[in-house]
């Protein structure tokens, strides 16, 4: 079936205008049906237990001291610590238990009978369950005494430390923002367990699994799990038919001429991209030293091997385990932008010839740009979690708080900047395309694919720390799933179709009909895809039935990318040592099997309503996110940093011995974590939150069972063939940033340029 690119660009148009119809009324929506902070809460004798501020209060502090990097809120956040919904909702129903069997039978609970346990659970269930009145939360006697006793639990926990926990003395500064965080968290446990009006399930859809608070599946999570079955094998086959029946052009290295690297010109503001190279390979280099951190806090919660104690430092309050998660995952974040960066300025040129006027100072402005974000922003989120910033700048110059959103909204606000500042020399790069193909060419989409990942930035700054968490988790969810399957995907494609131009394996107009075909997927199904975000976290249950089919059709465009990465595999396959592309074109291969793997694979497994309800927030998460960001993001971008430097290395001087180490490091590795120590670890949690409740599985019990403390345990060899794989690939990048050929202005370019002769020369109608 023969299908034109103006007739695809239309359909990708309609299908934006549909995402944002439907997401934009999704948010008027959620904003309608928000779970209420009540003014107060009462006890029986009409006295505050608790106030509207004071819940407020503790969400500033939860954000504020960085406790989503510790552990979660509504699921969401960092696997090491509790989760505190589950956490307060847990400690609540043990309190009231307690206070239930020392008034009806002077004892305590675990000396009654099991008849009289009966009683008192049955009597807890009730009083956690009544909905009578939203405007104030009425504690019977039993509530009022456990409300106060979460709160000195907390204090003990958050402010005076627990090392066992892995919870540095003072991370909550004072015992009464301590008080007020365990408020927060008991206001969360509150929407977990109380009916949503006009219906018989939470605000929450009755997650986390808690029976001994009546807290189970809904039947509309076990109908929309069958339904995503169904669809499963419904959104495989239409994948299949739609890359078999609509006609895209494969790679060939054959028929086309492969442009020499050697031989093409290096242009000035091409080698000041390069210098994008040596700063993410820095970033990625503590990254992957601070997740080898992270991994041993597991075993060891307050020490390394020994090591920091043998030197009289205290690791945990050095370094505790929530501030170097946070500088963990914004790195990840930060050395693949770095790299996606500098490849988008560097293959303009390739492609056009062209260099506009200070360009490469202009580039060089955008590197000295983010290096002023990334340290600013960094040393804010140290002195934001560490109380040096005080009054309402914590969350605008230190630390946000939000998972991948850390960084205070000015160092936020830089990036959007930077963003920005790299469309505007992208376009600069692209000016003769952009001025003879139409809008729907590839100079025009890779422009919208890196834009609309600083535009979903957007959404990031439409919440404040008094939003209630709720709306924030939606506005949250949309910068970060959106990135990941929606920007981040479409940039994939876009960049990986302009590379095999650039390469002479496909023309631009073939490139230019795949790109737009794979990304009416992408932003088809990964946009509305978000919903499955919003299922447990006090969103509307509308979005569980639009999050099961969205999600699902997620896959359609992963086993078309799978496909192009077979493709591409057959090329590479049948090419000989000839192909001057081959480490480059393995890595946009790995690139595509992680991906389906990652993001297909696990990703499905964890969105199936009924696994997630138990998953969310366990380790099948940490093997889906590993896999689909490293192994998709990651991949393409370092892909990217070698096919710069193979174009840009002095002829004679470029070697890729180290380089195919370090990727076949990076590959053994990241499959030794996420198979042998991670997913193990996941299925065993998902077992315990099956049979014991959700709270168990996350709780400190469950990390130290020996079977887990092993299975921790095997994935330090993983970790070190990652850092391996790092340290090789840091060291031979810097080796090759300085055996750069000498650069040439466009006028004293070879006066053939296959790359760019051949895509300027091309028929655009």
């Amino acid at each position: 079936m023969q299908v034109e690119r103006k007739t695809l660009a239309k359909i990708l148009v309609g299908v934006f205008v549909f995402n944002l119809v439907v997401m934009g009324g999704g948010a008027w929506y959620s904003y309608q049906n928000t779970p209420p902070i009540p003014d107060r809460g009462v006890g029986p004798d009409g006295s505050t237990i608790v106030s509207n501020e004071q819940i407020q209060t503790g969400k500033a502090v939860f954000q504020s001291d960085g406790l989503m990097n510790q552990g979660t809120i509504l699921g969401n956040g960092a696997y090491f610590g509790v989760d505190y919904t589950a956490d307060t909702l847990d400690l609540k129903r043990q309190y009231m238990a307690t206070y239930y069997a020392r008034e009806r039978f002077d004892a305590e609970y675990d000396a009654l009978s099991a008849s009289q346990q009966a009683v008192v659970d049955q009597r807890v269930k009730t009083d956690l369950q009544d909905t009578t009145d939203r405007s104030t939360i009425r504690h019977s006697a039993a509530e009022a005494y456990a409300h106060r006793q979460v709160r000195e639990t907390y204090v003990e926990r958050y402010h005076e430390g627990e090392a066992e926990r892995g919870v540095p003395q003072g991370m909550i500064a004072t015992d009464d923002q301590a008080r007020r965080f365990a408020d927060f968290a008991l206001w969360t446990a509150w929407i977990a367990s109380t009916d949503r009006p006009g219906t018989e399930t939470s605000y929450t859809n009755n997650w986390p699994y808690a029976p001994g608070t009546g807290n189970v599946p809904t039947g509309g999570t076990m109908i929309w799990s069958v339904i995503s079955m169904v669809l499963l094998v419904g959104a495989a086959g239409i994948g299949v038919w739609a890359y078999k029946s609509v006609e895209l052009p494969e790679p060939d290295i054959d028929s086309v001429t492969i442009p020499d690297p050697d031989e093409i010109a290096l242009l000035p503001s091409q080698r000041a991209a390069t210098r994008f190279i040596p700063i993410a390979a820095a970033l990625f280099t503590a990254q992957v030293l601070l997740g080898a951190l992270l991994a041993h806090y597991y075993v060891e919660r307050a020490g390394f091997f020994g090591l920091f104690e043998s030197l009289g430092m205290n690791i945990l309050q050095i370094l505790p385990f929530y501030l170097a998660r946070t500088y963990h995952i914004d790195l990840g974040i930060l050395w693949i932008a770095t790299l996606w960066i500098g490849s988008g300025l560097f293959l303009p040129p390739l492609l056009t010839g062209y260099e506009p006027s200070n360009q490469a100072k202009y580039t060089h402005l955008l590197l000295g740009t983010l290096v002023i974000v990334i340290l600013g922003g960094f040393a804010g989120i140290w002195l934001g979690a560490n109380g040096y910033i005080d009054g309402d700048l914590w969350w605008i110059l230190g630390n946000e708080g939000l998972e991948y959103l850390e960084v205070g909204r000015l160092w936020q606000a830089g990036l959007l900047v930077g963003f920005g500042l790299w469309a505007v020399l992208v376009a600069r790069g692209f000016k003769p395309l952009l001025d003879r193909e139409p809008q729907y060419g590839l100079a025009h989409m890779i422009l919208y694919a890196g834009g609309s990942i600083g535009v979903l930035f957007l959404a990031g700054m439409l919440y404040t720390p008094k939003t209630n968490i709720v709306m924030t988790e939606f506005w949250r969810w949309w910068v970060v799933h959106m990135w990941v399957e929606g920007a981040f995907e479409f940039f994939i494609v876009a960049i990986v179709g302009l590379t095999l131009v650039s390469m002479g394996l496909l023309r631009k107009r073939s490139a230019e009909k795949a790109v737009i075909f794979e990304a009416l997927f992408v932003m088809g199904t990964g946009v509305i895809g978000v919903a499955h975000h919003y299922w447990w976290v006090g969103q509307p249950d509308v979005w569980l039935p639009v999050g099961t089919i969205f999600s699902t059709l997620e896959l359609i465009p992963l086993v078309l990318i799978l496909f192009e990465a077979l493709n591409e595999y057959r090329v590479l396959a049948t090419s000989d040592e000839t192909f001057p592309y081959t480490l480059p074109f393995m890595f946009i291969i790995a690139s595509g099997a992680w991906n389906f793997v990652g993001g297909g694979v696990l990703g499905f497994f964890i969105n199936l309503p009924l696994i997630n309800y138990y998953e969310h927030g366990t380790y099948l998460t940490v093997g889906h996110a590993h896999a689909a960001m490293f192994g998709a993001f990651g991949f393409l971008a370092l892909g990217m940093a070698t096919y710069m430097l193979r174009i840009a290395t002095a002829p004679g001087q470029w070697v890729e011995r180290r380089l195919r180490w370090a990727f076949w490091l990076w590959n053994a590795g990241l499959a030794v974590m996420v198979f042998v120590s991670v997913l193990p670890v996941g299925f065993l949690q998902l077992e315990v939150a099956f049979t014991q409740g959700y709270d168990a599985a996350r709780s400190l019990a469950f990390y130290n069972r020996e079977v887990i403390q092993l299975l921790f345990w095997a994935r330090f060899p993983g970790d070190t063939l990652l850092i391996l794989g790092t340290l090789v690939f840091a060291y031979d990048m810097i080796r090759k940033r300085f055996a750069l050929r000498d650069v040439m202005t466009p006028d004293e370019a070879p006066a053939s340029q296959s790359i760019s002769e051949r895509v300027l020369a091309e028929d655009d109608d």
